[in-house]
């Protein structure tokens, strides 16, 4: 496979963005106008699937392409073995800059610090190795409100909780605009290819649109929310109970509804002005868009906000991908099931790049290309671990406790069926060809047992293989791969 030369990757990340919340997609209120425009000009994934959540588990399957079972980042603060490489290492690899707007969610592995005071032990959002990070919008912000006291405005909140004060200034000092600014700026300095990643925060909490979008939408006109499901596992319960998953009390669905929606409609304002600039600045036409988020938010339906559980409100994110050389497919839908381990493979192979073995994920390139995969996945999973809830509640010691690794879940869905297994033993499946709400359990026990084999059959096919292709025999070290005869890599030896 021969590099390919003289293009750019521009990866955005739109943090906690609902698959069905564009306009394109038939959202019934929100309007995205900028996000369809990428879409009719690009090709967009209608079911495209984060593998993981919260946030630092939905990167770590976002950037490595690999599942959570493999990867094993479970919580925000889960530290990211360094044994796994990454989309910037990768792109490092290749020659090209790998820039950083925003932030990555990545806790340092303690292994790597040889102190104990090391500051970067105390926070879950560190860089991602192979990164530049050329703004910093961590948990501090001070990047963006540094910049607003330049612009004359002081904001008494410090770090987080100053983004809770965006509906008192006009939009155009908003988070997001800042970030845009930056990116337009920085990418008219660049020589050489380049791969940036832009990772916004909105539309993430705190559910308080900048400027003029904090009343674009009309509270009492949201739509629906699906009602509470019925007790199917204590984890719900345990959700109940956590602030994190259910509004503030001075809150209802609807005023943090319209206020999620006001924060889409934001950012999608914002990307139309960075659409505008690659157009005007020449780098529109030799730049690949790579749009996704790194899980979605359960905006009120079945009780909840946040992301959590095995709900598909979680977990659908949006998928849209432009490659200026294919406008033979622009405009494309895909309707093909997706997921976010696939970017870091879809990346790699559009510049001609190797994908290192370890990634779980197939590359989307080939659809990009007005090609259907002869073979692809028949089902959407993802994995959500709770034991964050549980640390320092009596749960034992290593190594001889294992209750913490039952405090988890895989989901495996399809247009027919949901499976859902947890850590504990139990399991649910829901019938979506009955009730599409995934609210009905499914009855009949040949079609449950023909999902929980297709959830083993799943695990045993997407275990880690990072060496499991070598053997080390009488002449060298080599390797098998799919297929291929015997090929030596060491020849050395008797």
């Amino acid at each position: 496979m021969a590099l390919v030369t003289g293009l750019n990757i521009l990866l955005i990340t739109l943090d906690q963005f609902r698959g069905d919340c564009l306009s394109v997609a038939g959202h019934p209120v929100v309007k995205t106008p900028n996000l369809d425009a990428l879409a009719a000009n690009g090709v967009r994934f209608s079911r495209h699937y984060s593998q993981a959540a919260p946030c630092g588990p939905g990167r770590a399957a976002l950037y490595t392409g690999t599942y959570q079972m493999n990867n094993r980042v479970v919580a925000n603060g889960t530290p990211l073995d360094p044994r796994f490489t990454n989309v910037a290492l990768e792109m490092t690899k290749a020659g090209y800059s790998a820039a950083l707007f925003g932030y990555t969610d990545v806790a340092l592995d303690p292994r790597l610090s040889t102190s104990a005071d090391d500051p970067r032990l105390n926070d879950y959002e560190g860089v991602l190795e192979g990164f530049t990070q050329i703004v910093d919008l961590s948990d501090n912000v001070s990047a963006w409100t540094d910049w607003l006291a330049t612009m004359g405005v002081h904001v008494a909140e410090k770090g987080y909780h100053a983004v809770a004060t965006e509906p008192e200034r006009p939009a155009d000092l908003s988070l997001s605009a800042f970030m845009t600014d930056e990116l337009v700026e920085w990418m008219g300095t660049q020589d050489e290819p380049w791969f940036a990643h832009a990772s916004y925060l909105r539309p993430h909490p705190p559910y308080n649109a900048a400027g003029r979008f904090c009343a674009m939408y009309d509270p009492l006109a949201m739509p629906a929310q699906l009602p509470a499901d019925p007790d199917f596992h204590p984890l719900l319960k345990l959700m109940l109970q956590s602030p994190l998953c259910v509004p503030p009390t001075d809150r209802d669905f609807n005023d943090l509804q319209a206020n999620y929606y006001g924060m889409i409609s934001e950012v999608d304002h914002q990307l139309g002005r960075l659409w505008a600039a690659m157009q005007a600045n020449g780098t529109w036409e030799n730049t690949i868009v790579v749009i996704t988020a790194d899980h979605a938010e359960q905006m009120g339906d079945r009780g909840f906000i946040g992301k959590l559980g095995f709900y598909p409100e979680s977990f659908h994110i949006p998928g849209i991908v432009r490659d200026p050389r294919f406008a033979a497919t622009f405009g494309t839908v895909v309707d093909q099931i997706t997921e976010n381990i696939d970017i870091m493979p879809t990346i790699l192979e559009s510049l001609g790049l190797p994908v290192p073995v370890q990634c779980d994920g197939f590359s989307m390139a080939p659809f990009v290309q007005g090609i259907t995969p002869p073979m692809w996945r028949d089902a959407a999973h993802h994995e959500f671990d709770w034991r964050d809830l549980s640390i320092g509640r009596g749960q034992g010691e290593w190594p001889w406790d294992r209750r913490l690794e039952r405090q988890n879940l895989a989901v495996l869905h399809d247009a027919e069926g949901a499976y859902v297994h947890f850590g504990d033993g139990t399991s649910l499946c829901f019938d979506l060809v009955t009730d599409p709400t995934w609210r009905t359990l499914q009855s009949n026990p040949v079609i449950v047992l023909s999902y929980a084999q297709r959830m083993l059959t799943w695990r045993a096919t997407h275990t880690d293989r990072t060496l499991a292709d070598f053997l080390s025999l009488r002449g060298g070290t080599g390797r098998w791969p799919d297929g291929v005869p015997w090929r030596s890599v060491d020849t050395t030896g008797d």
